[in-house]
């Protein structure tokens, strides 16, 4: 119903009609736990924003939040209880595989209209930090890349830095260290140093003001040395930290494109292999 009567109002060009009764109809659906039907609506909604030229705005944006904040969140199951559980426990992941699917293709929709619309080149930064939190917090199959590929295109250093402070709390031990890496350099291939130098003192003052062990691996050390070296004309102290810690870098095979991203944007080094960034877009496609 919903549908059939915004498709009406859409070829009549009765936009604020459609937009009304998407926007009811979306929030309607999610406050009563009808997910897929919700998303539907909501991307439909967000179609309708782009055929009628909406512009990005703070109106418009809040529109977007106001969906966003009645999508339900639902605790990810985490353990096995009982034997006879296992069949509840399988179908709640895949409830929660689907949850997140659906809402997430709302999210990337208006991330991509409000790229098209008015807002910064990447999309709007609140967008992608609503995308963020809801990745972590309600995804089964968490990927910490495609969270921080978000956040670091969002305005909420603090929420990040908070975020990665419970993944590390949950991750294997001895990976820490990669995921404050990959935060920092993620930050710096945006050319964001102030966010970077900010996520790396918040995880470190609040490791050590709760008594933990903050990681002082040579990966850490090396962003430690990079920080600095950024804040001033001193390409050949990148390129010396680079050949320096090269088999602590290779642990990932993201971080050299990230860096050769940093060169670019900080010294402006032109890369030499037409293939390079494929990586990158590769990624932005998965996300």
């Amino acid at each position: 119903m919903y549908k059939s009567s915004s498709v009406r109002y859409i070829m009549a060009q009765r936009f604020s009609d459609a937009l009304d009764l998407l926007h009811s109809g979306a929030c309607l659906q999610f406050k009563h736990n009808q997910v897929t039907c919700g998303a539907e609506l909501a991307v439909l909604y967000v179609d309708t924003l782009t055929k009628a030229k909406i512009p990005y705005d703070d109106n418009s944006l809040d529109s977007l939040r106001k969906i966003y904040e009645t999508i339900p969140q639902v605790p990810v199951p985490q353990h096995l209880g009982a034997d006879d559980d296992v069949e509840k426990l399988a179908e709640a992941l895949t409830a929660a595989k689907m949850r997140a699917e659906s809402c997430s293709s709302f999210l990337k929709a208006a991330i991509k209209w409000s790229a098209e619309s008015g807002a910064p080149r990447n999309g709007s930064p609140q967008l992608h930090s609503m995308l963020a939190q809801y990745l972590y917090s309600q995804s089964p199959e968490l990927d910490l890349a495609k969270v921080s590929y978000h956040f670091v295109r969002g305005n909420d250093p603090e929420k990040f830095s908070s975020t990665l402070l419970d993944f590390m709390g949950k991750c294997y031990p001895g990976e820490d260290d990669l995921a404050i890496a990959r935060a920092i350099l993620m930050y710096l291939a945006m050319g964001n140093l102030r966010d970077a130098n900010y996520l790396l003192d918040e995880v470190k003052k609040h490791m050590e003001a709760n008594g933990l062990e903050f990681s002082e691996s040579d990966l850490v050390e090396f962003v430690r040395y990079l920080l600095p070296t950024l804040q001033r004309d001193a390409l050949p102290l990148l390129e010396k930290l680079r050949k320096v810690y090269k088999s602590r870098i290779d642990r990932d095979p993201s971080f050299n494109e990230l860096l050769d991203e940093i060169a670019e944007k900080f010294y402006g080094v032109r890369r030499k292999n037409p293939l390079q960034g494929m990586f990158g877009d590769i990624f932005k496609m998965m996300v």
